[in-house]
């Protein structure tokens, strides 16, 4: 399945060029596609995904496979399995799949600035190893140290959820190429739609941004492609016709007769649903 675009052109990004356009599975390598992670319905009828020159959602249940597809982007592009920059090479335990050895990414002629790989699971391994780094490697000539470059305070002195908002608002600087795996997992809504400021100041830096998300707020930032992982396989979709989007607004509207069913015993959940009719 090639999963292309059909509407880059948009207000936000114009024409301008990615960094990444596309990534390509090696079909011809794959061992066995009865195998995890190729058997993954989201991997095993993939032959290119083509990704929007700004931002690119991958959304899907729990177990469809959307972060083990970004880290295996992330990791052929060059970033280090358990997040950071591509000058990060810490391994605190060896948990990717060999996904990434399959795929090619196909890299445009403009050249990023930046680049970084967040992930929520594994942001606290992230920041220990910033502070190591300061610690081991403070080099021959005075200059900053690296966490200097994460904000004023150290990211292990924050709650998760600033720790994030502060890597992302101090560390990514735009011009760069962004993955964000489940960057919402600590944040309150309202903070989310402060992510959500954040993102859309990146792309107005001419960044191009990979996020695997959970969130319906982050998910409506406009013109973007959102890419639904399911036993079907990989397909775009709009926004609305998302499952984070309908189950949001159907439970918000309706919570008390949802939450009647969903609380109901077994054999009263039926005569609530036809009450509720």
């Amino acid at each position: 399945m090639d999963v292309a675009m059909t509407a880059f052109a948009s207000a936000q990004t114009g024409a301008r060029q990615a960094f990444v356009r596309e990534i390509e599975l090696r079909r011809e390598r794959v061992p066995d596609f009865d195998r995890y992670p190729f058997n993954l319905p989201a991997v095993r009828d993939l032959h290119r995904l083509q990704l929007h020159p700004a931002v690119t959602f991958l959304v899907g249940e729990n177990g469809s496979g959307k972060s083990t597809l970004l880290e295996a982007i992330a990791v052929a592009l060059g970033f280090n399995a358990e997040g950071g920059s591509r000058n990060f090479g810490f391994r605190t335990r060896e948990s990717h799949s060999e996904l990434h050895g399959y795929l090619r990414p196909v890299r445009t002629v403009r050249r990023m600035r930046d680049g970084f790989f967040l992930r929520a699971e594994s942001l606290f391994n992230v920041a220990t190893e910033i502070e190591r780094l300061d610690v081991d490697e403070p080099g021959d000539q005075p200059s900053p140290p690296i966490s200097a470059g994460f904000g004023a305070r150290a990211l292990h002195e924050q709650s998760h959820g600033e720790s994030f908002l502060a890597l992302i608002d101090n560390r990514l600087r735009g011009n760069g190429l962004y993955l964000l795996d489940e960057p919402e997992a600590a944040l309150s809504p309202i903070r989310q739609m402060t992510l959500l400021t954040m993102l859309h100041r990146l792309v107005r830096k001419k960044s191009q941004l990979i996020i695997a998300t959970h969130s319906p707020i982050l998910l409506s930032y406009p013109d973007a492609a959102i890419l639904q992982l399911s036993a079907s396989g990989l397909s775009q979709v709009t926004y609305e016709d998302t499952e984070h989007f309908t189950v949001t607004r159907d439970f918000l509207n309706r919570y008390p007769a949802m939450l009647r069913v969903l609380l109901a015993d077994d054999d009263q959940a039926s005569l609530v649903l036809e009450d509720d009719e």
